[in-house]
């Protein structure tokens, strides 16, 4: 049997691929969600919050005063006071012209006669306008990811659902790549994807195109089959199906990897390996993803390398790295172990005209966890 698939006889430099897949790209368009969903996705833009609290409260049970009356109150000179204080328990509105609570024990009250115990200070025992939010702030940045602090801002605010962009991510899994699957759809949806898997029925074109059908999605993804061996019919079946940009990126891992599209609809065709598929999604995938999904450029973390990292002429290459004293330590070049993958806390693309970068030398990497 001849096999199905040939690489080119040169590669896609690595930035022509992305700028294929990115052309005429525009962010999904926002939907509303309960906050536990909402998690992890990017933030659209949203109203401003009202204040909270919306006025003056107490923040413990007491006696509301007025601070400037008490100026010189003291256990062995107690001041008496002209009426009787008014008592507020926690998260009652403060009495107007209140702005301190004492505790129980520094206020004596006998009968219709009251008399304090301590000074106080404006403020004290009370929570302000706004304090735990201020009017017109945001429950979470626009572009940015919903993290649970975003979440206790909602509910303090009493909101049930965020406007989020949640691109639809559709993987096809060719036979033979579970683990990888597992990988790329737990990565896809830390990155706020909503994500939809499905096996082809095996290996050869038409399995694969019939696995296509019905993929309404805003990304495919399918995972084997990329390479040059006799089972090996992924790009075959885009070709077939849609259409084929290139097949054969100049980076390393992952130069077996493919880009495309079905109609409007942007296809990558990741390798089986983990290795392989890791670097090419992180630098084929994510950017489509952070394109859909509107998030705002991801933070790079400047720092100096502690050993030198040398690269071929001709070829992005991947590398992973792990912070060490303050300096980036290169796990990793060209080639990832699985160790170098559950290791690495960031990584950079060394690019296909560079012959990489001397030890010392600050560069900036883009991290893996946020």
């Amino acid at each position: 049997m001849v096999p199905t698939q040939r690489l080119p006889a040169s590669l896609t430099p690595l930035d022509t691929a992305l700028s294929a897949l990115l052309r005429g790209l525009e962010p999904v368009q926002p939907v509303a969600l309960p906050l536990a969903d909402a998690l992890r996705c990017i933030a659209a833009e949203m109203p401003g919050l009202p204040a909270q609290p919306p006025h003056d409260v107490a923040a413990t049970d007491g006696w509301a005063l007025r601070a400037n009356d008490l100026v010189g109150a003291s256990s062995y000179s107690p001041l008496p006071l002209a009426a009787s204080p008014a008592w507020v328990e926690a998260g009652d509105a403060m009495p107007a012209a209140c702005d301190c609570v004492l505790d129980a024990d520094l206020v004596e009250v006998t009968g219709p006669i009251a008399q304090v115990l301590a000074e106080a200070i404006p403020g004290q025992g009370v929570r302000r306008k706004g304090q735990d939010i201020a009017e017109g702030s945001f429950v979470a940045e626009a572009g940015r990811r919903v993290v649970p602090r975003n979440l206790m801002l909602a509910r303090a605010a009493e909101i049930e659902r965020l406007k989020v962009r949640r691109p639809r991510l559709h993987v096809v899994n060719i036979p033979g790549a579970t683990a990888t699957t597992n990988l790329v759809a737990e990565s896809a949806r830390s990155a706020g994807a909503e994500v939809i898997s499905r096996e082809a029925g095996a290996r050869d074109v038409g399995s694969i195109v019939a696995a296509f059908e019905d993929a309404a999605c805003d990304l495919l993804i399918t995972i084997g089959g990329s390479g040059v061996g006799r089972t090996d019919a992924a790009v075959s079946a885009l070709a077939a199906r849609g259409e084929l940009i290139a097949h054969g990126i100049a980076l390393q891992p992952g130069r077996t990897a493919a880009v495309g599209r079905l109609g409007a609809t942007p296809v990558i065709v990741l390798p089986g390996a983990p290795d392989q598929a890791f670097a090419a999604w992180w630098a084929l995938a994510l950017p489509v993803l952070d394109r859909l999904t509107g998030r705002r450029p991801r933070k790079a973390l400047s720092l100096p390398l502690s050993r030198k990292i040398a690269s071929l002429v001709g070829i992005a290459e991947f590398v992973l790295l792990e912070r060490q004293r303050d300096a980036w330590m290169p796990l990793a070049v060209g080639e990832l172990s699985l160790d170098a993958i559950a290791r690495a806390q960031a990584f950079l693309v060394v690019p296909g005209g560079s012959e990489g970068f001397a030890a010392g030398m600050a560069i900036d990497a883009y991290m893996l966890r946020e």
